[in-house]
């Protein structure tokens, strides 16, 4: 716990059993409560080496339902649990574990709901090896979300995240995709209740057994994210309702 706040830390897995060790093993376990690792169908030795390594909350998909559906079930694993506070961490080590701490510090002294660890802020990401052509478009959709949603974010496709309890319980994240474009309707979702987000630099190893989707399925994410800010912006000026934006139940 911090501050009298009870911290868990959720790990939507897949095919991830080469890097689940070091991702796990750099976890502050002197804060964090609790662990819950969601297994998304791989069919590598995922679920075995997360129960060998000792932890607690495995829980199962029978076969693949998408980067979306692992985190929704993520999050209500967290919520029946109890958790005030929850990192959203990618098992396959491409982000710093280590930077939970620091993360959780900013939502359990109330200074922000939600904190994204971000690879562009400084020079995480190049220096990391993400190849140039999704720094290049990560870039230029990050330029289109922050004018068309008005808002200042360094990034918007990491997927190191922290929430508030109250934030999980607020947006209705059960609407969104079951796949990667979940992370940012997520985004859209929060900036629509009116929370403000906060970043901290996150250093990103980019490197063969991290997890990656390919060029077309990135083409594909890139459209989504155009759909889903041009809807936030129809939705903030009332000329149209989005499932995505309504009350969750």
């Amino acid at each position: 716990m911090l501050k009298g706040r009870k911290i868990c830390v959720v790990l939507p897995a897949y095919n991830a059993a080469k890097t689940l060790y070091q991702a796990y093993t750099q976890i502050p376990m002197d804060i964090v409560d609790e662990v819950i690792l969601v297994d998304d169908g791989s069919v590598d030795e995922t679920v075995q080496s997360a129960r060998e390594i000792g932890i607690k909350h495995v829980l199962t998909h029978e076969s693949n339902k998408g980067y979306g559906a692992n985190q929704k079930t993520c999050y209500q694993a967290a919520l029946s649990l109890g958790a005030d506070i929850v990192i959203m961490l990618h098992p396959d080590y491409q982000y710093d574990p280590r930077l939970i701490e620091s993360m959780v510090a900013l939502i359990a002294n109330g200074v922000y709901p939600v904190v994204l660890g971000s690879r562009i802020l400084g020079k995480g990401a190049r220096k990391g090896g993400m190849p140039f052509y999704k720094y290049f478009f990560n870039r230029c959709l990050t330029l289109f979300q922050n004018i068309v949603m008005n808002q200042k974010l360094a990034e918007y496709h990491t997927g190191y995240r922290a929430f508030a309890k109250e934030v999980l319980q607020k947006v209705n994240f059960m609407a969104n995709s079951n796949d990667f474009i979940f992370d940012n309707q997520m985004i859209a979702q929060i900036f629509n209740a009116g929370y403000e987000i906060a970043e901290i630099t996150c250093p990103t190893r980019y490197f063969k057994d991290a997890s990656s989707i390919n060029f077309s399925r990135s083409v594909m994410y890139g459209l989504g994210v155009l759909k889903t800010s041009l809807q936030y912006r129809l939705q903030q000026w009332g000329w149209k309702q989005y499932p995505l934006f309504s009350a969750r139940p």
